[in-house]
């Protein structure tokens, strides 16, 4: 039996006010990745009513995902400067107003640059909330709480493209946007309620009492210390490359189901959010599963999942096994996406704040031109290729993911 020890006591259980926020910085987790992923299922009615090609429609994500990337290397100083929880606040509340310009939209341009302000906001979300939370609570319940935003991302890509197809098929691809004014309204002045609540009764951040925000270099330093290093060199590619082949060439897989097997948007667009479903299935069972087989076996056997499925979904002559196939695609890729999430948050433990915001450029960047290139491939080799080649990429991404981890482990044994 083993026991605490005297030095490292077990802290306070957090209070009902640090919950409550991280809920609601939950639900903004949910509302980022649900704006990125809510256009992957209303892409050919797009093409259809603007009367431009499949690859031209698909500026609606890929302009989102470039500018989602970039923005993430912003939003670290800012949060430092400015408070993290506000800038959040103030950033749910711009995606509202990006998503009433996408909903008047009158053309494709239009709505790609309604789509840029959204990823202007959206961007702030997900890396602040986790820094918010790493500042806030202590570290024997950090990860705990970390899993509770990252759930609350993962249902976003399910909500997102559920969304995306019901609401196109039912009502038209506008309801879909006014859907996304609702959540970021509601969620905004939910944050903001919340921000003034903690204004009237501030908490000091773990992390101030830990080091002075002075000791600190800047943005610029940290970030060319964190570039430099060689393992995180690894990780930083595996992003872009995870980006590419795992977020980007998902958002054509219910093109996909809809061109080849006919399937209405609604049907295409449920069966790809079991991707989602499939992660979220993985949170469930992810301490088990880290404890059994650890982080070299999990991105090995995750890369290969994806790889397997994604073969299935794309040479299926029926829509059947395409079901457990993007459930199973997903349970893989959350196995190999947690895994890089946890080696991002240890490549530089002296400026976490900015290699997560490098992590998440890295893996957004890469999503970005994962698109763009499975757009311009689709005329050429069909969309069943393009699914079957970025599963194929995603198996040999996890082979060697695997054989780095196990060469830097051995490394550290040396």
């Amino acid at each position: 039996m083993t026991t605490t020890p005297a030095s490292a006591p077990a802290s306070a259980p957090l209070s009902a006010a640090t919950r409550r926020s991280i809920v609601l910085l939950s639900l903004a987790t949910f509302a980022s990745m649900a704006a990125q992923r809510i256009c992957d299922a209303m892409l050919p009615e797009l093409s259809r009513v603007f009367a431009v090609s499949l690859g031209q429609a698909a500026l609606v994500v890929s302009v989102f995902a470039v500018t989602y990337g970039v923005a993430q290397l912003f939003y670290g100083p800012l949060g430092d400067r400015f408070g993290k929880f506000r800038i959040v606040t103030f950033a749910t509340l711009g995606c509202c107003v990006g998503s009433v310009a996408a909903t008047l939209a009158t053309s494709l341009d239009m709505l790609v640059w309604a789509r840029l302000l959204m990823a202007l906001g959206a961007a702030a979300l997900i890396p602040l909330t986790m820094a918010w939370v790493g500042d806030t609570v202590p570290s024997d319940q950090l990860q705990e709480m970390l899993t509770r935003t990252g759930l609350g991302s993962t249902l976003g890509i399910v909500g997102g493209q559920l969304a995306g197809g019901l609401l196109t098929d039912a009502l038209g691809w506008r309801w879909a946007f006014a859907f996304l004014t609702l959540l970021f309204g509601v969620v905004g002045l939910l944050l903001w309620g919340d921000w003034r609540r903690q204004q009237a009764a501030p908490a000091v951040p773990i992390a101030t009492a830990e080091e002075p925000q002075s000791a600190r270099p800047g943005f610029v330093k940290q970030a060319l210390l964190i570039i430099t290093g060689p393992w995180s060199r690894v990780v930083l590619l595996m992003a872009l490359v995870e980006g590419a082949v795992g977020f980007g060439v998902l958002a054509i897989w219910a093109s996909h189901l809809h061109r080849s097997l006919g399937l209405s948007l609604s049907l295409a667009g449920a069966i790809v959010a079991l991707f989602g479903l499939g992660g979220v299935m993985y949170m469930a069972v992810g301490r088990h599963m880290i404890r059994r087989f650890g982080q070299q076996k999990l991105v090995l056997l995750g890369g290969l999942l994806v790889g397997v499925c994604a073969l299935v979904l794309a040479f299926t002559p029926h829509w059947l096994p395409a079901v457990p196939a993007s459930l199973l695609a997903g349970f893989g890729f959350f196995m190999f996406h947690n895994t890089m999430q946890a080696n991002a948050t240890q490549m530089a433990p002296g400026a976490r704040g900015t290699a997560v915001s490098l992590f998440a450029s890295s893996l957004f960047l890469g999503q970005s031109v994962g698109v763009v290139v499975a757009a311009s491939l689709i005329a050429q080799i069909g969309t069943g290729a393009v699914v079957a080649l970025g599963g194929a990429v995603m198996a040999a991404e996890g082979v060697f993911f695997a054989w780095a981890l196990r060469r830097r482990d051995a490394q550290r044994v040396a």
